[in-house]
């Protein structure tokens, strides 16, 4: 994880718990910061990718290991 990295583990947590806590942690994430999300709800796979073209984010880099989803998100430049 980088310096501008911001880390949010919303495994265990169903839709739309990941979402909305990904949501708040951009909207108080520094300029330049991106955050990560943990999740392991499958509809993350659907929901994160949605919520970041409509609110003007875009996802850096995602991966999924072992059941769990990982999304690295961050302000479109």
């Amino acid at each position: 994880m980088s310096p501008k990295e911001i880390l949010v583990d919303a495994r265990g947590h169903h839709c739309p718990v990941p979402t909305l806590r990904l949501r708040r942690a951009l909207e108080d994430a520094p300029a330049g910061t991106a955050v990560r999300l943990l999740a392991d709800d499958p509809m993350a796979r659907i929901d994160v990718p949605h919520f970041a073209t409509g609110a003007g984010f875009e996802i850096l880099d995602r991966s999924e290991a072992d059941g769990v989803l990982n999304f690295l998100v961050g302000r479109k430049v």
